[in-house]
């Protein structure tokens, strides 16, 4: 590929994703950065840990990060949502270097060791939550597009909304967990945090159950997606970008 080439598809990736930041309804885009923000600080925490399984607090938001992005797959397409997770992971990265630098600052107006310990974050679970995320978001979305397209008869329904939901989160869940807890708990912790680690099978069932769980809350909140889904596309949202990109 030629500079020319190159400079083209920049230009083109930032028109994009400048008429989808446009185009995509706020609060949408707001609660998925968020989940992105709240998932990174939530894994510091091992919520339970047997020799079987292990589990970590990530867990709790996690699944609304997937209803988000299933959302803007079935109405904007699973590059759109590719864009705006690559978004999400950039925040998030500017956010941990933000709380990185305030816990960095001393202050002798009390102790702010706890404050410090959970904002300053640590670098290898950025890293982990960074590389699982982005893995299970195209893998999610590529695979929430490719089972839309077998509902040829009638890819708005809810059963095609369901099954693409339903399964696409259920894989990319279990990416994400899985990805995550091997690289921070059995690549980076034992040698970081005096020996404590996890086990492959712990973090094969942390990111089987963590899917399954994370499965039921999708299917819990799945007649929202849908609504949000059916109204946009009663009124036309996202005109302007689903335009643009038919004309690539």
């Amino acid at each position: 590929m030629q500079m020319g080439d190159i400079m083209n598809k920049l230009k083109y990736e930032c028109e994009a994703m400048r008429i989808l930041l446009r185009s995509i309804p706020a609060t949408v885009v707001t609660l998925f950065v968020v989940s992105v923000i709240c998932m990174n600080l939530l894994a510091n925490k091992t919520l339970l840990q047997l020799e079987w399984i292990a589990l970590d607090g990530g867990i709790l938001i996690s699944w609304l990060s997937f209803m988000c992005m299933d959302i803007i797959t079935k109405h904007f397409g699973p590059k759109a949502s590719n864009r705006i997770s690559i978004l999400a992971v950039v925040i998030n990265i500017l956010t941990c270097l933000i709380f990185f630098v305030a816990s960095a600052i001393p202050s002798n107006a009390d102790d702010y060791s706890a404050f410090d310990g959970v904002f300053g974050g640590t670098w290898f679970i950025l890293l982990g939550s960074t590389i699982a995320f982005l893995a299970s978001a195209i893998i999610n979305n590529t695979l929430n597009f490719m089972i839309g397209k077998t509902f040829k008869n009638n890819p708005d329904g809810k059963m095609a909304y369901a099954m693409r939901t339903y399964i696409s989160t259920f894989i990319g869940q279990f990416l994400d967990n899985f990805i995550f807890s091997l690289i921070v708990f059995v690549g980076f912790a034992p040698i970081f945090w005096d020996g404590f680690c996890w086990t492959v099978l712990q973090c094969a069932m942390c990111a089987l159950t963590g899917a399954i769980v994370e499965l039921i809350m999708e299917i819990a909140f799945s007649p929202f997606g849908y609504k949000i889904c059916k109204r946009w596309k009663e009124e036309n949202v996202g005109k302007d970008y689903l335009e643009f990109i038919e004309k690539r």
